[in-house]
């Protein structure tokens, strides 16, 4: 296959990865196939609807490993869907009876873009396979390659998505300051909420992380700085089902004990339970262009402490959330391999005429290859049976039962 154009976006939130993968890919082009012309949307879906873009020219390929030094997105994120045209009708990106895929798609014919690498989760790279699977019953070839975006890591069947372990690293981060308020009032409660709407594992994974940083610490414990303060109490996953009562007896022991209690929340932790609550009072729960319940609007950690503040007996409540701090951080040395290695895939795999979304593939022995678009989906469940988290748990006297199926 001939290619010589290629056109890159990032949409969605952001994740510790996506400024890396770009220039990943700007240099791997550079390095391989450096007659290739190299293309940016700006803003995702956004850019491509409205032909916004940048070219990449000479002095961006030299500056491209710079992109490895930051986070965020150099060409910038936006929450777009292109089938959801009543939306994209109201924000002004597509007339009334417009197609968003045809406009879409006129815009990549008109651009001469041979190749479209997608960086987000699966929301970006099921649009992209939608838009793919439109210009091909249209007469034209469009190879769609995508690399995978998430720190909420639930992305069907990749096995780590791009971005997961550094926002994990960060998260731990956050909390290693944030939990040094446990000493601030008596009877503290703090409430560390994590993202992740589907899926357990970036807070899982943080608290893992988080405790690991405890354990190379000196504690002082005749001057009051002690292990068991600074410690995790709690950890709320989507995945598991949640008794308050039975928590709130447990923790009420440990604030007896300790004077504070700490608990790790992933944001998605009890959401149907809030927005059944909202709804029956007449209240309407918002929701993003892709129907996902906007979860800032219902504040799932400030519910939550409402929940424990008063049966544990706490004198003050702090609710904090690590997510833009997590997100927005530049990629860590895990992910910067990660990223290498999916980005050269991704560049061999363009370059054949391959499309899929590279990734570690759980369901053919963690092979790295090009996944099909087909097989790609979102909300993959944290498999909280596994021995790490299972040993994390029994270490905090934590009883974890699954959530029943369906329950998300």
């Amino acid at each position: 296959m001939s290619v010589r154009r290629v056109a890159l976006l990032t949409a969605g939130g952001f994740a510790p990865c996506l400024s890396s993968a770009v220039g990943a890919l700007i240099q791997r082009y550079t390095e391989i196939a450096p007659e290739v012309e190299i293309i940016a949307y700006q803003h995702g879906y956004h850019g491509l609807l409205t032909g916004t873009k940048t070219v990449v020219d000479d002095a961006a390929r030299r500056q491209a490993p710079v992109l490895h030094r930051f986070g965020g997105s150099p060409i910038g994120n936006s929450r777009v869907k292109l089938t959801n045209t009543k939306n994209l009708v109201e924000r002004g990106l597509v007339a009334e009876g417009q197609n968003p895929l045809a406009v879409a798609a006129e815009q990549l014919r008109a651009d001469g873009v041979d190749v479209l690498h997608t960086i987000g989760g699966d929301d970006t790279n099921t649009t992209a396979a939608d838009l793919a699977a439109y210009l091909e019953e249209n007469g034209y070839h469009l190879t769609v390659v995508g690399l995978p975006k998430t720190i909420d890591n639930d992305i069907v069947p990749i096995r780590q998505s791009l971005g997961a372990w550094t926002a994990a690293e960060e998260a731990s981060e956050f909390a290693q300051n944030i939990i040094g308020e446990h000493r601030v009032s008596p009877r503290m409660l703090i409430v560390h909420e994590v993202m992740g709407r589907h899926c357990g594992w970036l807070t899982a994974a943080a608290a893992q992380r988080y405790r690991a940083w405890l354990d190379t610490q000196e504690w002082a414990p005749s001057l009051g700085l002690s292990r068991e303060r600074w410690d995790v109490h709690a950890v709320f996953l989507p995945e598991m089902r949640l008794d308050i009562a039975a928590e709130a007896e447990r923790l009420r022991g440990v604030m007896d004990s300790l004077g504070n209690v700490n608990i790790f929340l992933s944001e998605g932790a009890g959401v149907p339970d809030i927005v059944a609550e909202l709804e029956a009072t007449g209240q309407e729960v918002e929701r993003d262009p892709f129907g996902h319940v906007k979860l800032d609007t219902i504040n799932p950690g400030a519910w939550f402490a409402k929940q424990f503040a008063e049966l544990l007996g706490a004198e003050k409540v702090l609710v904090q959330k690590s997510g833009y701090f997590s997100r927005s951080a530049r990629a860590n040395a895990e992910d910067l391999r990660l990223i290498q290695g999916m980005a050269d895939l991704a560049v061999e795999a363009a370059l054949g005429g391959t499309s899929g979304v590279i990734g570690h593939d759980e369901e053919d022995g963690d092979r790295l290859k090009a996944i099909p678009f087909p097989r790609i989906a979102g909300g993959k469940a944290f498999d909280i049976t596994q021995q790490w988290f299972s040993e994390l748990m029994a270490d905090l006297g934590q009883q974890v039962e699954p959530v029943a199926v369906g329950a998300h």
